[in-house]
């Protein structure tokens, strides 16, 4: 792994360990959500076909079209509704929760939520 701090050492190893036993589907693919320090990243992804099939980021023009967030929670939240938004018009429904190595609360919980209140279902 090279040069890795600890903190993203110890990431990589949950990741790992996680997506042993997770794997998206084409009847149920994988939400899959990134977070660095400033921005928040979710993509609906078939692992059987390796395709990206829906993709929200708080880098987008339309996050940034929106009035002032008071945190990047509340960001977070908006990008997992947007790409429940997506992913339903591309006919998606189930899908399979990957927190990529992340602790479930904060922006990761958020985007979950997002992507409940859309009309996902995990």
């Amino acid at each position: 792994m090279g040069a890795l701090n600890s903190k993203k050492r110890a990431r990589l190893k949950r990741k790992k360990r996680i997506r042993k036993n997770l794997a998206g589907t084409q009847q149920r693919p994988r939400l899959s959500v990134f977070r660095s320090s400033k921005h928040t990243y979710a993509q609906v992804i078939d692992d059987g076909h390796g395709h990206t099939l829906a993709a929200a980021s708080s880098l987008e023009k339309i996050v940034k079209e929106q009035p002032e967030f008071e945190s990047k929670i509340t960001v977070a939240n908006f990008v997992g509704k947007l790409l429940g938004e997506r992913a339903i018009k591309r006919g998606i429904k189930k899908i399979v929760f990957d927190r990529n190595g992340f602790l479930y609360h904060g922006r990761v919980k958020a985007v979950s939520d997002g992507a409940r209140e859309a009309g996902l279902e995990f």
